[in-house]
């Protein structure tokens, strides 16, 4: 279940670095802006993004693949590590 919700949390921050001006904003704020260039989206924002959707798969993918009786048994586990 974490590594779901790293390939999500991760995706929706690289999506919204990479299609809005926001971290051109962001540079700017601080001074950086002259770094803002067409290779921080293609070398560094692009392959962000595909890696966390790639980890968001891998983890929808093995999730469906364990049974629904384990993972009932991790939820509980998980839920009473919380709980103490």
């Amino acid at each position: 279940m974490k590594l779901l919700h790293t390939g999500i949390i991760g995706s929706a921050i690289a999506a919204v670095c990479c299609f809005t001006p926001l971290l051109v904003i962001l540079f700017a704020a601080v001074g950086l802006s002259s770094w803002m260039g067409w290779w921080l989206d293609y070398f560094l924002l692009f392959p962000a993004l595909a890696f966390f959707l790639a980890l968001t798969g891998l983890a929808i993918y093995r999730m469906r693949r364990q049974p629904a009786a384990e993972r009932r048994a991790a939820n509980a586990n998980a839920d009473s590590r919380e709980a103490s």
